[in-house]
């Protein structure tokens, strides 16, 4: 009887070791396998690497980084030695490291930012007058003290340090006047509001240590623009919020003041950018609503509503034709159904 259950655990023993076993086995074949492509892999590409043929992945984003920079006029010398102190580090850092990745995203920022490139402007009064008549009906007098303001950056070389808000009711037209502004100028043309904006982050950017930290919406302005003076709308500037954030208003005084702003510092960044080249434009609804000191950098031009036959012209000489233009129809077509 003893031997019989003695039996029966040697025999339930045996078929554990024997599953044990053959688990170990498998096992050990899948980690050999995978073993095995990992070494080929990384022989492969050190042979490629040798040969020419493929760069290892932080080389060829080094190299990325240094095209770059040599597509930029002029980098700032603060600038050029934080990049280069970035790319060493980069060179050091294991690809997978979080430290990796942040470094990197800091240098696609700072090699994104078009240094020293600027489009050329245009003064030509006719032109500007053309483009304003072409995009708006009425508005003589707002056209002439926007003449008026390219014919002084003509005689000056420049039209920067003035900073111009639209102030008028809903739907004058304030926002399509700046963009007709900076198409007559031949400046690239960025828009954003600030209606409602309550965190300073949004204007000076997040600092580096916060997980997807970005930007802020200046130094966003000029890579997405590729240009060193670009014409940036602060859209719905009296509606500016404030909050346990920060004071948006505050921070826009930097921005905005022609004696700051060609060393404008983002957290971000944390590397003086020189945004004296940018025309500034603003719009607001009501005056009164904006801060004291914003307001005194403005030079604020009215705009009133349309009354009863201009808001007919309008209809008639630009809704009704973009609307059948939008439709696919054109005024021919709708000649030729007036006939029929």
């Amino acid at each position: 009887m003893r031997l019989h259950k003695a039996l029966v655990l040697i025999s339930k023993e045996r078929e554990v070791s024997r599953l044990q076993q053959e688990i170990s086995a498998k096992v050990e074949e899948k980690m050999s396998d995978a073993q095995r492509k990992y070494f080929l892999n990384e022989q492969l590409k050190s042979i490629k690497k040798e040969l020419g043929m493929e760069k290892d992945d932080k080389e060829a984003l080094i190299t990325k980084y240094r095209k770059k920079l040599k597509d930029c006029v002029e980098v700032p010398e603060e600038a050029m030695g934080v990049i280069d102190s970035e790319l060493e580090k980069l060179s050091t850092l294991e690809k997978n490291s979080t430290e990796f990745n942040v470094t990197r995203s800091y240098l696609d920022w700072l090699t994104a930012i078009p240094w020293g490139k600027t489009t050329d402007e245009s003064f030509e009064i006719a032109d500007a007058r053309k483009i304003l008549d072409r995009d708006h009906y009425g508005l003589d007098d707002v056209k002439d003290i926007i003449l008026q303001f390219i014919a002084v950056g003509k005689l000056r070389g420049t039209v920067q340090g003035k900073i111009l808000c639209l102030a008028g009711p809903p739907g004058v037209g304030k926002t399509s006047i700046a963009s007709s502004v900076a198409d007559a100028l031949g400046r690239k043309f960025f828009r954003f509001s600030v209606g409602g904006l309550g965190d300073v982050s949004e204007i000076k950017g997040h600092r580096r240590t916060y997980v997807g930290a970005m930007p802020g919406k200046m130094v966003q302005c000029l890579k997405s623009t590729g240009t060193m003076n670009p014409l940036i709308l602060i859209d719905e500037i009296d509606k500016l919020g404030r909050d346990y954030r920060g004071d948006p208003a505050s921070a826009l005084l930097e921005v905005l003041d022609p004696n700051q702003n060609d060393a404008f510092r983002d957290h971000f960044l944390d590397v003086p950018v020189d945004m004296s080249k940018v025309l500034f434009m603003c719009t607001a609804n009501d005056l009164s609503t904006i801060p004291g000191p914003l307001l005194d950098r403005m030079e604020v031009i009215s705009l009133s509503g349309y009354d009863l036959p201009e808001k007919i012209a309008i209809a008639e000489q630009y809704l009704v034709p973009k609307s059948m233009r939008e439709s696919g129809l054109t005024v021919d077509d709708e000649e030729e159904q007036e006939e029929t």
